[in-house]
């Protein structure tokens, strides 16, 4: 049974990518009733860049990827989010969606967000680079910007994933806020 909208919460994964993670947490700070979801790159990527004191400081209760069966996956059986945000999302975790994978607790939470009919928004981190740039800037830890030159099959990937029924896939983080706050508004 679909709990009432006003009960549920929004979900939020976050994959091992430092591409806009920093502009991820200081999104999710600005959210209520918000559940954070970490895959084990993340946690370990969080630590990488200094951002724990950022996660800590969103004050959303925070589930890692711990278990083989990715038990927090139940949560959603109960109706207890009306959307899953996950952002940033790598190339691998994108990869892993678009054909079905769900081996992990975030391709698990996508999977069931499916399945139980929950609106996913999905932040690419392997994008299009801007229509006069052949790259993407980047962070990297100790906050050095890289260049990244998205390949040709993560491209792919990101447009199989677009396809999706019920899932939104934005390129940049406007876009990200903008995707998020039009769900929000839609469902008040």
């Amino acid at each position: 049974m679909r709990n009432n909208v006003a009960n549920q919460r929004l979900a939020w994964a976050i994959t091992g990518s430092g591409h806009y993670l920093r502009e991820s947490l200081a999104l999710l700070k600005t959210l209520e009733n918000v559940d954070i979801f970490l895959s084990k790159a993340a946690a370990e990527i969080i630590k990488q860049y200094g951002f724990q004191t950022d996660l800590d400081s969103t004050g959303h209760k925070v589930y890692q990827d711990k278990t083989a069966s990715s038990i927090p996956v139940e949560l959603f059986y109960g109706g207890k989010y009306h959307t899953l945000v996950i952002a940033p999302a790598t190339s691998n975790t994108v990869a892993k969606m678009a054909y079905g994978f769900s081996d992990s607790l975030v391709t698990n939470l996508f999977a069931q967000a499916g399945k139980t009919r929950v609106s996913s928004i999905i932040f690419a981190c392997d994008t299009a680079p801007a229509p006069d740039s052949l790259f993407i800037e980047s962070e990297a830890p100790r906050e050095n910007i890289v260049q990244v030159y998205p390949r040709q099959v993560d491209l792919d990937n990101v447009q199989k994933l677009a396809k999706f029924e019920l899932t939104a896939v934005v390129a940049d983080i406007p876009s990200l806020h903008n995707a998020i706050l039009n769900r929000l508004n839609r469902l008040a």
